[in-house]
């Protein structure tokens, strides 16, 4: 890996909300969060998972980047708004018929995915009808990863935020990681 000073932009007054609804696989967690702490986006998880996230089991994952995550954990949606009652919420789903690049995001807004093998319930989607995007592809798969989906909405809600809008060189160890 190339060492010296890597790019970097400042962190937004008031971040980001990556949240993830009852997330299945452990390796789109552990990706949602390397995006999350190289955001400086805080990552809520929701509900019940489909894996453990206490220290050994991140150590055992390779993680090191697990404590640069400002990590929440809420037992359902409804507590995670209760947490944050301010937090604008963004679903996506394959099932909008908007596209995430027409969304209007506001720092501190609250960006919700869900799991792997379902996405987000109807249930969930019912209370949110004008809060959903999609991200469109160009080819007729079913859905995108979701890892990947995350990493695709941040850094859009990020450039639409003007975060990038400065950027500059930094010589930190976080950027040998």
């Amino acid at each position: 890996m190339p060492r010296g000073p890597k790019l970097r932009a400042r962190p937004l007054a008031e971040p980001l909300r990556i949240v993830l609804v009852e997330p299945e696989i452990p390796g789109n967690t552990g990706a949602a969060a390397r995006t999350a702490a190289a955001t400086q986006s805080a990552l809520h998880l929701v509900g019940e998972l489909g894996f453990r996230i206490d220290e050994q089991a991140v150590r055992r994952a390779g993680l090191d980047y697990w404590p640069l995550v400002d990590l929440h954990t809420h037992p359902d949606l409804d507590a995670f708004e209760a947490a944050h009652p301010g937090a604008r919420l963004h679903l996506f789903t394959t099932a909008a018929e908007r596209s995430y690049l027409e969304m209007d995001v506001r720092p501190g807004d609250a960006l919700v995915f869900g799991k792997e093998s379902v996405g987000l319930s109807e249930a969930v989607r019912a209370r949110y009808p004008a809060r959903q995007w999609a991200i469109p592809t160009l080819g007729p798969v079913r859905s995108l990863n979701l890892s990947n989906s995350v990493s695709i909405v941040v850094f859009e809600a990020l450039r639409k935020l003007g975060a990038f809008d400065e950027t500059f060189l930094a010589d930190d160890a976080i950027g040998e990681r």
